[in-house]
């Protein structure tokens, strides 16, 4: 654990230099617009996004691989000892824009459109690493664990999501 603090603290110490910055800009747009909680969803998808983004695509190297087979890297994961990290990164990766995007959004008040919105966001950063050759491997089990994270947080917001119209006149099992 003390690798990762060493590779990554410096994000998660820029990341909290932030907050303040990131209060004053939700507290502006609150009174620009006259909303509390679509300026705090605002800057809130962003701040808590941002810098997953700026780790997973931090240059590590050259080069490139890839695994489009679905689960084989999350079991090689398992007998790893940084599994924690690895998944508990990943379900982290997109979970503030699924906390928050129901919530400031109702067209996103749906959980398989959470899961969608997560998996097409999760490739575009998997097709990044490859295409950049940053050193990263891309893999089909990071687009799927960065989509059930995108759902999971998604669900724990639910009691504030926005009523979504689609929704509204059929019953939902979520």
């Amino acid at each position: 654990m003390s690798g990762t603090w060493q590779a990554w603290g410096g994000v998660v110490v820029a990341a909290l230099a932030v907050l303040p910055v990131a209060g004053l800009v939700a507290w502006w747009l609150a009174r620009r617009r006259g909303f509390w909680r679509t300026a705090l969803c605002d800057v809130g998808m962003v701040v808590g996004t941002v810098p997953w983004l700026w780790m997973i695509l931090t240059p590590v190297g050259s080069g490139r691989s890839v695994n489009p087979v679905p689960l084989h890297d999350l079991a090689e994961q398992i007998t790893d000892d940084r599994v924690i990290e690895q998944l508990g990164g990943n379900l982290l990766v997109f979970a503030a824009l699924g906390f928050l995007l129901p919530v400031r959004f109702a067209w996103f008040a749906d959980p398989w459109r959470l899961l969608m919105v997560g998996a097409i966001l999760s490739g575009v950063v998997e097709i990044l690493q490859f295409a950049l050759g940053i050193g990263r491997h891309s893999s089909i089990d990071d687009v799927l664990v960065n989509a059930v994270g995108a759902l999971l947080a998604g669900l724990l917001s639910h009691r504030w999501w926005q009523p979504s119209r689609i929704s509204a006149g059929r019953a939902s099992c979520w």
